[in-house]
């Protein structure tokens, strides 16, 4: 039995965070005391502030109830390094003005974690580079994550000023379905009403949106999948020209630069690899093996087409020019 009863409160709490429905026997073997004193220890968190619900009867038990204040957390170490690390990815997000506030967090968690985590964040924040967003990449606010993220759980009409792709603004009138987020991006699929269809909007691009204040009925996305209808929608871009090279190095040594390129490997073998790429033209596709030729050695397969045009860039590249020759 456990006599230390702040600890065993402590794991106490610990175990009514998961917000499942705990019997009293089973929160008692898992501290290892009796059900007297489980419910001893569950009327000290009740003082303490924990809103701590319970059932009685045959089928009774106990569950931490959502409160007024937010409550010391107890976490794990997986937890808190996991809640570590997604707050100092928050402090990059495309949202305007959760960095400041992800860092403040970031620095209260830090400052309690025992060295031994400390030392594993520290290693992660190390060990991972994050592109920098350019300066013209617009941000989102976080009022219009809120205004759509009620409507999408009130059905209720939202009314912004779109700034197309074209640089064109149009005023557009929607029933907001669901957010979705795709990397640095989120989007809102919504049914346009004077469009009478479904649409994919940026979030980035939306100014003012202004709850109309009625209401309606829910449609079904096509598809009744609100991510794979914005992937169909702005992602998977048609791409008709496919090729297949032979990489003359691992595929570790060039990972990194195919993370930029739409492939797909095919086969890895110690000294080289097989890669498919997809491309929008001849010309990207080439530009893709030229990046790929910077760091190994490469031989495209197929198609010929492609096969032609690195012939001809090679041959460019080799023959030095009449200023070259001059100089």
């Amino acid at each position: 039995m456990r006599t230390d009863s702040t600890s065993r409160a402590l794991q106490l709490l610990s175990l009514l965070q998961t917000h499942r429905f705990w019997p009293c026997a089973e929160l008692a073997a898992r501290l290892g005391v009796t059900e007297r004193t489980v419910r001893r220890d569950l009327d000290r968190l009740r003082d303490l502030g924990y809103p701590v619900d319970s059932t009685s009867g045959r089928y009774g038990g106990y569950r931490l109830a959502a409160g007024a204040h937010v409550p010391p957390l107890i976490l794990d170490d997986e937890e808190a390094v996991a809640v570590s690390i997604g707050l100092r990815h928050a402090a990059e997000a495309a949202v305007s003005g959760i960095e400041e506030t992800s860092l403040r967090a970031l620095a209260k968690i830090e400052a309690l974690l025992p060295h031994r985590l400390r030392r594993r964040v520290s290693a992660l924040h190390s060990s991972v580079a994050s592109l920098r967003r350019t300066v013209d990449d617009n941000v989102i606010h976080p009022e219009s994550l809120s205004v759509f993220a009620a409507a999408c759980r009130d059905h209720e009409h939202v009314r912004f000023d779109y700034l197309r792709s074209d640089g064109e603004s149009s005023r557009r009138n929607v029933e907001p379905h669901q957010l979705v987020t795709a990397g640095r991006r989120w989007y809102l699929v919504a049914w346009d009403g004077d469009r009478r269809d479904w649409r994919t909007f940026r979030l980035d691009r939306i100014r003012v949106p202004r709850p109309v204040g009625s209401h309606f009925t829910p449609r079904e996305v096509p598809g009744g999948d609100a991510a794979e209808f914005v992937a169909n929608s702005i992602g998977r871009t048609r791409r008709h020209h496919d090729a297949t090279l032979v990489i003359h190095t691992p595929f570790t040594e060039v990972e990194g630069v195919l993370q930029w390129a739409d492939h797909t490997v095919k086969e890895a073998q110690a000294e080289h690899c097989v890669v498919g790429i997809r491309s929008e033209d001849l010309g990207r596709l080439a530009m893709t093996v030229a990046e790929i030729a910077l760091t190994a050695p490469v031989t495209v397969i197929e198609p010929a087409e492609l096969a032609g045009a690195i012939e001809r860039l090679a041959a460019h590249l080799r023959d030095p020019s009449p200023y070259a020759r001059l100089a």
